[in-house]
């Protein structure tokens, strides 16, 4: 069941983790420093298709809230990303890089707008708070910077929404993408957006109160039974098919923005300041000298990629696969690559280096798969 991991204190069980076990998982990775459900003892491809098709119920707990309140709070995020946060409204989700001095990427949270001087920062998979408490502490500021008791459950697929207003009032079906409103449950009043970790649309219910959990994970699968409803986690195929990218795998300090598509949300006329703002400035200025991008090749359903792997043009590699998978949908196997300017067209001929020795032919595609 655990997938080769030997569970301790040091890997936090979620508010969801008994019920993913009564439900059958039988593989977890962990994402700061929290399990998260990888495998529910079906092939990756039919719970690609029960995806795309139903609607699933995901432990994602593991994305972190890290909140930022008081006085000072709207600084301190604004110093954290280059996106500029001014305009947002209480409601909104918004998708951000967050940088450091060099430009370089810390994480890619979605950050919710909960009140003018609070906000959450769902984190993916790195020391986020950590990094938030160093900068509040070093400038000064006048704020909290803390992880409050609250843990995403995701509700994910074309089924979602209709099961959700079963659920919990056909107000659900008004919240708008990367919007969030409140519900309630048994009593409580609990934030769900219309977001998550995948392309078949769905939603995600912060769930404030960890002793909860179980009565939500519940209380969704029954509602789910006319639907389908099945346990499910962040499916590779759709993932990659979606362009949907990863910290940790297509990106990390090494990268910036523009390199990983988010140049679109960096602020670079000078009307919010931020760290890393001269080092991305000169980014912009000179052009990305790498760009994320897709990439189709063949050979057969490929090895799983726990290592990057070269892609060349010729002899000489243009870049390297961090993510791949077969996709049943495209028959072709599908990757996502940080790949040199003069050969990110799409359309451009490479091949590709698996793990498992074989040369296989590709081609650049863009983002997301058709």
């Amino acid at each position: 069941m655990a997938d080769g991991l030997n569970f301790s204190r040091r890997l936090r069980r979620t508010p969801y983790t008994a019920s993913a076990e009564a439900a059958g998982v039988t593989g977890f990775s962990v994402v700061n420093h929290m399990l998260l459900p990888k495998a529910y003892g079906r092939p990756v491809e039919e719970d690609y298709w029960h995806l795309r098709e139903h609607v699933q119920i995901w432990d994602v707990a593991c994305q972190r809230q890290v909140q930022i309140a008081g006085r000072d709070a709207a600084r301190l995020v604004q110093w954290m990303t280059p996106r500029d946060i001014s305009r947002a409204r209480t409601g909104d989700c918004l998708y951000v890089p967050i940088t450091d001095e060099t430009g370089g990427m810390i994480n890619d949270p979605v950050l919710l707008k909960l009140a003018d001087d609070r906000f959450w920062l769902s984190a993916a998979d790195s020391d986020l708070l950590l990094f938030a408490k160093g900068l509040a502490l070093g400038c000064g500021l006048d704020v909290t910077v803390d992880e409050p008791d609250v843990s995403p459950l995701a509700v994910q697929g074309p089924k979602a929404e209709t099961l959700l207003c079963d659920l919990f009032g056909g107000h659900v079906r008004e919240i708008g993408f990367f919007k969030f409103d409140w519900v309630d449950f048994t009593g409580t009043r609990q934030l769900i957006a219309r977001s998550g970790y995948s392309r078949q649309g769905g939603f995600e219910i912060y769930l404030n109160g960890g002793r909860l959990g179980a009565a939500l994970w519940d209380a969704v699968c029954q509602a789910g039974q006319p639907y389908g409803i099945a346990p499910g986690y962040p499916n590779l195929i759709d993932r990659i098919e979606g362009g949907i990218l990863s910290y940790g795998n297509e990106m990390t300090r090494e990268q910036n923005p523009f390199e990983i598509g988010m140049g679109k949300f960096c602020s670079l006329n000078g009307a919010v300041d931020y760290l890393g703002r001269n080092a991305l400035q000169k980014f912009s200025e000179n052009g990305a000298e790498r760009q994320i991008r897709g990439v189709l090749f063949d050979g057969g359903p490929c090895p799983t990629c726990a290592e990057p792997w070269p892609v060349n043009v010729g002899d000489r590699q243009v870049g390297q696969i961090t993510s791949a998978i077969w996709s049943p949908r495209l028959r072709r196997n599908v990757g996502l690559s940080l790949i040199d300017r003069e050969f990110w067209d799409a359309g451009q001929p490479v091949t590709v280096h698996s793990k498992d020795g074989a040369t296989r032919a590709g081609e650049i595609s863009a983002l997301p798969f058709a």
